[in-house]
This record gives C-alpha cells, sequence and structure tokens, in this order.
C-alpha cells in the first residue's frame, strides 16, 4: 500500500515500490527509484538517476540526487546510489557522482546523516555510519564502516577515513585517518585510538594488539610507512593488519603529532 500525499509530484517512470509514504509537495523524478518501505518526507526533492533501497527514512526538506557542485560537470549520466534503513534528516544535500570520479555517489546501509549533512560528489560511505549536524564531505571522499563525524567538521577531497575511526566535532580533516583511530583538531591530527568505539564492537585481545601497534606507529620515532610495512609483514592480527595496510597505501598522508623524546 502506497501512501502518497495529493500535492507529491512523481513523475513518470519513477518506480515506487511496496509500502512507501510520500509526503506533502515532495517531487520524485522519473529516473529515480525508491524501495519498499521508504518514507520521504514533506517537501523533499528526490532528483535524478537516484536509486534509493528499502527501509530508508528521508526527512523533510531534504534534497537528494541533485546535480554535483563541480564546475566540470556537463550533464554527464551519473547516479546516487543508497542502501537500505539510513535515516537522512532535514536539509541534507546528497549529490551524485561524476565522471572523473567513476559517475557514482554511493552511500551504504545503517547510516545515520543529521541535519545539514553535505555529501559531494563520488563519495563512498560504508556501513553503520554516523554523520553529526553540518558535517560536510568534499567530493571523492570514502568513509569505511562504523565511522562517526562530529558536527560542523568539513572533511576534504580525496581524503579516505577507515573503519571505527571518529573525527571530533568542529574538526577540519585534510588528510586520511587510519582506521580504529580518533582524530580532532583544525587541522585534525590523530590523538589516539578510538577506545570507546572498539570497546563496544571488537575483542579485548584485539584492541591490546591495536594499542602495541599505535605506539609502534606514532610514538616510535621511526618514519610511519617504514614501521607499517614491517607490522604489516610479521602480524598475526587481522585488525593490527588492517591499520598497517591503511597506512602504507595512504595517498594524502597521514596526520599525527610525533611524541616528544625526552631521552
Amino acid at each position: 500500500m502506497l501512501k502518497i500525499h495529493p500535492t507529491a509530484i512523481i513523475e513518470d517512470g519513477a518506480s515506487i515500490g511496496e509500502n512507501v509514504t510520500i509526503g506533502a509537495y515532495a517531487f520524485v523524478s522519473s529516473r529515480a527509484s525508491i524501495g519498499d518501505g521508504t518514507t520521504i518526507g514533506a517537501y523533499t526533492l528526490i532528483d535524478g538517476k537516484t536509486t534509493i533501497g528499502k527501509n530508508n527514512q528521508i526527512f523533510s526538506h531534504a534534497t537528494i540526487g541533485s546535480i554535483p557542485q563541480d564546475l566540470k560537470y556537463n550533464g554527464e549520466d551519473v547516479e546516487l546510489i543508497i542502501g537500505d534503513n539510513n535515516k537522512i534528516r532535514e536539509y541534507t544535500l546528497l549529490n551524485p557522482g561524476t565522471i572523473g570520479g567513476g559517475s557514482v555517489t554511493k552511500i551504504g546501509n545503517g547510516n545515520l546523516l543529521m541535519g545539514y549533512v553535505h555529501l559531494g560528489h563520488d563519495v563512498i560511505m560504508g556501513d553503520n555510519c554516523i554523520l553529526a549536524n553540518g558535517a560536510t564531505l568534499a567530493g571523492h571522499v570514502e568513509l569505511g564502516n562504523n565511522v562517526v563525524i562530529g558536527g560542523l567538521t568539513p572533511i576534504h577531497q580525496f581524503v579516505h577515513i577507515g573503519d571505527f575511526a571518529m573525527i571530533a566535532g568542529a574538526s577540519a580533516l585534510s588528510q586520511d585517518i587510519p582506521p580504529y583511530c580518533l582524530a580532532e583538531g583544525n587541522r585534525a591530527v590523530i590523538r589516539g585510538l578510538n577506545l570507546t568505539g572498539l570497546r563496544r564492537h571488537i575483542p579485548r585481545e584485539d584492541i591490546d594488539g591495536l594499542k602495541i601497534a599505535y605506539k609502534k606507529l606514532f610514538e616510535s620515532h621511526n618514519p610511519i610507512q617504514e614501521v607499517a610495512k614491517d607490522i604489516l609483514e610479521h602480524s598475526n592480527s587481522e585488525v593490527v593488519k588492517k591499520l598497517s595496510k591503511f597506512i602504507v597505501e595512504s595517498k594524502r598522508g597521514i596526520p599525527f603529532v610525533r611524541v616528544k623524546d625526552n631521552g
């Protein structure tokens, strides 16, 4: 059963699943696809080639799928793909991809995007991420799973953020943040492991391994890439390998402040 308000505009060609609710004065484009059980709030714009999965909650005045904010965009066929069970709050702005970035912006499952969050073109987001009010992601940013970004925090284009990382509110991030780490500041630097998040999700022995690896990487006064390569070669821990591999493959570098050597 569909619940579509009589003032909503659904263009011919749009695909609407079962048990979808569309509020007053909402707009759904002819190229949009809305999955079963999704709710679209009043005055929401679903534009362009946008695919939205099942059981999403999209709140009022969100703008989903409008053309990228990229001066190079010239009407190419690009798209936005949103998974299942996401909460997309009021006044969010989600753009599709561009030809230069693979033509797609993709959001996974179970994410919470709070009010006024912006996802630029070609952003790739994993599952179960939380972006607080006013977080803004520039083009080509990639987030892993279970990432938390605090309010009013901008993320520079092409930055990668690993699984279970947390960026504190009112920070400004211009470099890559490895998985499991906590970053804060303007410009943001790594402050430690995201222990609160880790304790909720991974075993104690894995956390202990990460603590040892963290000290070697960020407190040894040796080149971080060399340390990461050595750890990657010799560690038996999958989470430690994941941390080290991310550092080895980083393109924008890892922002951290070396601990002073008092010796």
